[in-house]
């Protein structure tokens, strides 16, 4: 017999006992059967507009999928190195437990890779492995935080919330405008960070697309090591968690900063998570890191070791043997550079054209991920059947039914006000697809 919430109410009702009078009250304050930091966690405002996408493709809609921060692999494959080594890897049996820290060989050669390429002065001791970027994250948040320590990050922003609710934290959100690329000042922090435990910070930066300037970042940074300053020697410190999932992924003139090497006085202070995820093409692949203070490193080791979310041993032998090869790491980005660029500025351009023929329409430049920044000003406009449209949540559906195009409007991503802007991510659609679905697009806005 199954038993479930329901049971024993049946068992009342099929022998004909009376229910207590307080038996309806009772049902409707019974307690949760899972915990509250479960009960309590909103769906993903993506997977409910991936749902949306299915049903129209399950009607034989033809779909303009802009949402979806992954790639296709026929549009973006992963190098043929990291393919190659995996499959070597296993036929080598490459296929037991890895070390919960990572393969020395790979902890290795992430330090060496981040010495060459930005500058920083790593040992294997200063690198954790993990199965992407996500539970890297996730660590640092359990491994710094004890329950109602404040994290302080920008919004717009990928999932910092929930990541407070799960490990019990206290948000506390910081709205960045698009004049300042939707990414925070020191101004900005000047107050939030007093007292907290966390900043996390993300550049380039999902949703927009834009990335930290020198100077902006370097402030930032002052303002951590000038926080930690006031504190006493029985305070706890406040740490930066620095997101850099989408560095190798800069177009044109733009160049990736990192806090320590802008500032190295704030170098104890940090921890950086990365992955093969984005700058590969790789998500499947989940192979991802965090590099930092070498006792802190350690902490989030041994929570990785409970929670077993370290990367494949096969994919690690890979990674470290991808991220030795600097040549071929250099022919594939200047080819997924290309492929990209083309596609943002396909965006950028369309968004111009419309603005230029007086359509609500904008864009910010291209310059890093694989995000455009679109802005489209449709609160209160009319649809040719005379129905208003209403915010965001509107104008997406909108688009969606009427032109076949999907986006995701910064509200999902922490932004309630969120102006009209909307991510479009690239990563899944070809070229052709995408100047259809942009011209289907400016029609319907039309």
């Amino acid at each position: 017999m199954t038993l479930d919430a329901s049971t024993n109410l049946a068992t009342a009702a099929d022998t004909g006992s009376a229910a207590p009078a307080s038996s309806s009250a009772a049902r409707d304050k019974a307690p949760s059967r899972v915990s509250r930091a479960a009960a309590s966690l909103r769906a993903s405002a993506i997977l409910r507009i991936a749902a949306d996408i299915r049903e129209l493709t399950a009607a034989g809609r033809s779909i303009c999928n802009l949402t979806v921060g992954d790639f296709n692999p026929r549009e973006f494959p992963a190098p043929a190195e990291l393919v190659s080594g995996i499959q070597e890897a296993l036929r080598a049996g490459e296929t037991n437990y890895p070390p919960s820290s990572g393969l020395p060989e790979l902890r290795d050669a992430v330090a060496a890779f981040y010495g060459r390429r930005l500058g920083l002065e790593l040992k294997a001791e200063n690198v954790v492995i993990a199965s992407g970027a996500r539970p890297a994250i996730y660590a640092a948040y359990r491994t710094i935080l004890d329950p109602g320590d404040v994290v302080v990050y920008s919004t717009p922003s990928w999932n910092n919330a929930d990541y407070c609710q799960i490990a019990g934290a206290t948000p506390r959100p910081v709205v960045c405008p698009v004049g300042d690329a939707f990414l925070p000042t020191r101004a900005a922090l000047e107050s939030p960070v007093r007292g907290a435990r966390l900043l996390v910070l993300n550049s380039p930066l999902n949703p927009a697309g834009t990335a930290f300037d020198v100077d902006t970042l370097r402030d930032i940074c002052q303002l951590v090591v000038a926080e930690n300053a006031t504190r006493g020697a029985n305070e706890r410190p406040l740490f930066l968690l620095y997101d850099q999932v989408y560095w190798m992924l800069t177009l044109g003139d733009t160049r990736h900063v990192h806090p320590s090497i802008v500032c190295p006085d704030v170098e104890p202070y940090v921890i950086t998570v990365d992955a093969i995820s984005k700058a590969f093409a790789a998500t499947g692949v989940r192979v991802g890191w965090a590099t930092g203070p070498a006792d802190v490193m350690r902490h989030m080791a041994d929570f990785l070791s409970h929670v077993g979310a370290w990367a494949p041993r096969a994919a690690q032998v890979a990674t470290a043997g991808l991220l030795g090869d600097d040549e071929s790491i250099d022919t594939y980005h200047q080819s997924m550079h290309a492929a990209i660029a083309a596609r943002l500025g396909a965006i950028h351009s369309a968004c111009g054209d419309m603005r230029a023929a007086g359509l609500p329409v904008g864009s910010l430049p291209p310059i890093a991920t694989i995000y455009g920044s679109v802005q489209l000003e449709l609160d209160g406009r009319l649809t040719k059947d005379g129905r208003p449209l209403h915010g965001s949540e509107d104008a997406r559906r909108y688009l969606l039914q009427e032109a076949g195009v999907a986006i995701i409007p910064f509200q999902a991503f922490g932004v309630p006000n969120d102006g009209g802007w909307f991510r479009c991510s690239i990563g899944a659609v070809s070229l052709p697809a995408l100047q259809s679905g942009l011209a289907r697009m400016r029609a319907a806005i039309e």
